[in-house]
Order: structure tokens, then C-alpha cells, then sequence
């Protein structure tokens, strides 16, 4: 049997595989963020088709960092029984699921949140509306609500949470340079810039406790001019992992940085794939924690190799999974071909117009043949 299918643990959270379904936007919760029905139904063929692992689409931890129309919440303790369906449908499959905490800063939409998106600081050219910078109140309320948000998550009964501070949200703007240009105690040094991840961390250990999952999602590099890199990346990431981050997944970009995002379109070939794997390789190198490596991960062999060489602990995927939500089954069946996804992204345009994340060329497929 290949190391992918090995049983692993993450502070006590046993993993039945290496597999691990990266945070996606599914586009499927309620306007208040709520659960419903059909958010549910995709976790459990996540945990049906074989995922050792799932974490949900980021949760805004604030109505103020709401991103996206139909995004998950986790803002108030009203929405915690429509989580616990989530949480019990899973378990019930045999699966484990983490919760994403996000905020999206200044990439926060104003017509959904009504209120002047947030960021370190206030700057123009990057995203749609103007946002102002953040005072310390508002810090000391964005860590008090991450804290909130976990024990939410664990009372909703997630194996664990996972702060989101990659892809150009609140938390990847402090850790930038591109983004944060603060004089203060948050920004300056990258001693500084992670300082408000310190809190949060600080913020939610106080909640859970230590014996809890807490895992992050941090950018490699953003690749943007003046932006994060990977050194700056790497010091940030020990910061955390001497404060008791349990597992740290790497990624990379940003919505701003182009052709150089985090879902990149044509991945034709092996060398295309694990676009973050020498990333993770230099992670690896540096910190002793268990890592996650998420970034164009199409093929048996390359996740294999991954695991096998010690360049990551675990392999995390997102758009094979909105086609086939059991490839992770199929592979281990025997079945070891290329994942189908065709990577190119058409999955989201039906869940910006309300309709949820699917995959179109399947969905036509499937018509042809009814």
C-alpha cells in the first residue's frame, strides 16, 4: 500500500489518509452564512469518496470580512446547530473536518458586509474599494473574534480549526509588505508583521485549549512587487510553530498577483503540478512541523513522490475534488490515472450566480449522456 493511504496524527486528530481537500469556496451557505442542505450534502461525498481530511470554504470570523455572496459564517453562536450538521454528517461517514477562519480585509465586499472594508493599511490600486486602516481597537477586536470563531468551531464539533492568513486576506495583508505599511508594534519587521497572528493564536488556544487542532494556511510568497517572500515566509512560519501551531499549509499568491494566483489554469503535464513544492521542500528544511502542500496536484505519482521524498507530510486538493469528490477512493482502488480536472476554472462561474461550485464539463457530460 502506497505512504498516501498511511494513517497519520495532527495533535491528536487521527487522519485515515494524506489526503486533505483545501478550503474552496463552494458558494453554497445562506445569505447570513448559514448552513444548508446542499453545503452539507458536498461534505459528506467528500468524506464518502475518501478525503482524509476537509476544510471547509473560509468562515468570515466578522460580518465585516465577509468576501463572497454565499460564503460560510461563523460570526455568531446563532449559526452553530447549522454547523453541527456539517461536523455530524461527516463523523457519521468516518470522516474528519476542520473549520477555516477568515477575513478578507480589504478584499471584503461593502455591499454585502455594509460597512468600509478593513486592512493594515489604507492603500489604493489593489482592490475594488477603498478600505481604512485598522486602529488598535480594531485589532483588538479582529483577535477577539478568531477566538470566538474557534470555540464556535469546536462546539459546532470541527476536529479542528485552520486560520486563514494566505491568498491577500486580513491576515497574508499584515504578513505583506505590499499590504502592511504600518510604523507600529504590526508593522515593520516580519517579527512584527506576524505579531497580530501571535494574538490570534494566543486568542483561540485560550478558547480550545491545547490539546485542539489549530492549524494555519500562510502564503509562500505572494508573488507581488514588494510582496512577501519565501525567506520572510519561513521565519514567520517558525514564529508559529514555536507559539503551538500544530500544521502549517502552504500556498501562494494572491487575487492581485496574475497569472501567479493561487488556482492556476493549465496544468497539462507532471512538471505543471506542485507549483509550492520547492517551497514546501525549503519549509521542510527549516521547521519540524507537519506540512501541507496545496498548489496544481493532479497526478498519483507526483503526490506520491511529495510524501515519499519528505518534501511534505500531506497533499491538499481543491478543484480534482469539485469534479471528482472520489477520486481519493478511485486512486486507492487501484485506479491511478490523472485526476480529471481539466484545471481550468470554470467551476466558480456557477457559484458567483448563486447555483454553488460545480464542475461545467462533467455536469455536460452527464447531460449528453441523459
Amino acid at each position: 500500500m502506497s505512504i498516501l493511504f498511511e494513517s497519520t496524527e495532527i495533535n491528536g486528530m487521527t487522519i485515515k489518509n494524506r489526503f486533505v481537500r483545501s478550503a474552496t469556496w463552494a458558494g453554497m451557505a445562506g445569505d447570513d452564512g448559514s448552513c444548508t442542505p446542499k453545503l452539507v450534502e458536498l461534505m459528506v461525498k467528500l468524506a464518502e469518496g475518501g478525503v482524509g481530511l476537509i476544510i471547509t470554504g473560509h468562515a468570515y470570523v466578522s460580518k465585516r470580512g465577509q468576501a463572497s455572496p454565499w460564503q460560510l459564517g461563523i460570526y455568531k453562536d446563532e449559526l452553530i446547530p447549522g454547523l453541527q450538521e456539517i461536523t455530524d454528517a461527516v463523523h457519521e461517514k468516518g470522516g474528519k473536518i476542520v473549520v477555516q477562519l477568515a477575513h478578507a480585509g480589504m478584499f471584503a465586499n461593502p455591499k454585502l458586509t455594509g460597512e468600509t472594508p478593513v486592512a493594515p493599511s489604507a492603500l489604493s490600486g489593489f482592490a475594488k474599494y477603498l478600505s481604512k486602516e485598522m486602529d488598535l481597537d480594531d485589532i483588538e477586536d479582529l483577535v477577539e473574534a478568531f477566538g470566538q470563531a474557534a470555540i464556535r468551531g469546536k462546539s459546532a464539533g470541527f476536529d479542528g480549526v485552520q486560520i486563514h492568513a494566505a491568498h491577500g486576506y486580513l491576515l497574508n495583508q499584515f504578513l505583506s509588505p505590499a499590504f502592511n505599511k504600518r510604523k507600529d508594534q504590526y508593522g515593520g519587521s516580519i517579527e512584527n508583521r506576524a505579531y497580530i497572528l501571535i494574538e490570534i493564536l494566543r486568542s483561540i488556544r485560550k478558547q480550545v485549549g491545547n490539546n485542539y487542532p489549530v492549524l494555519i494556511k500562510m502564503n509562500s510568497r505572494d508573488f507581488l512587487e514588494g510582496g512577501l517572500e519565501l525567506e520572510e515566509s519561513i521565519k514567520a512560519g517558525a514564529m508559529f510553530k514555536e507559539e503551538g501551531i500544530d500544521a502549517i499549509e502552504i500556498s501562494g499568491g494572491t487575487a492581485v498577483s496574475g497569472k501567479l494566483s493561487p488556482v492556476r489554469r493549465g496544468i497539462s503535464s507532471e512538471d505543471d503540478e506542485a507549483y509550492f513544492k520547492d517551497a514546501a521542500r525549503a519549509f521542510k528544511e527549516s521547521i519540524d512541523i507537519p506540512l501541507i502542500l496545496v498548489g496544481g496536484i493532479r497526478s498519483f505519482d507526483v503526490a506520491n513522490d511529495i510524501i515519499d521524498n519528505n518534501i511534505a507530510d500531506y497533499i491538499s486538493m481543491s478543484r480534482p475534488f469539485i469534479r471528482e469528490p472520489d477520486l481519493i477512493n478511485r486512486w486507492k482502488s487501484g485506479l491511478q490515472d490523472k485526476a480529471n480536472c481539466l484545471s481550468d476554472s470554470k467551476c466558480f462561474a456557477p457559484a458567483m450566480s448563486g447555483k454553488g461550485v460545480y464542475c461545467v464539463v462533467e455536469k455536460r457530460l452527464k447531460d449528453k449522456k441523459s
